[in-house]
């Protein structure tokens, strides 16, 4: 399972989910889909905005967890 970082990384950077989605262009209801592990998939060029504003690498937004790991 592929684990989204999204709240760590705002809180460290002392920013709003509303703020995130004024700067990278992406709606509060994607990014929250994103942010809740519900999302599908994710556009490069998102990830791209996303590794921009919020200043960190993809391996700091995204993770692996084994789906048996609790």
């Amino acid at each position: 399972m592929i684990t989204v970082d999204l709240d760590r990384l705002l809180q460290a950077r002392r920013m709003s989910l509303t703020e995130l989605s004024d700067r990278v262009g992406v709606t509060i209801a994607n990014l929250s889909v994103l942010k809740t592990g519900k999302a599908r998939a994710v556009r490069f060029t998102t990830l791209e905005a996303l590794c921009r504003e919020l200043e960190c690498q993809p391996g700091d937004l995204l993770g692996y967890r084994h789906e048996d790991e609790t």
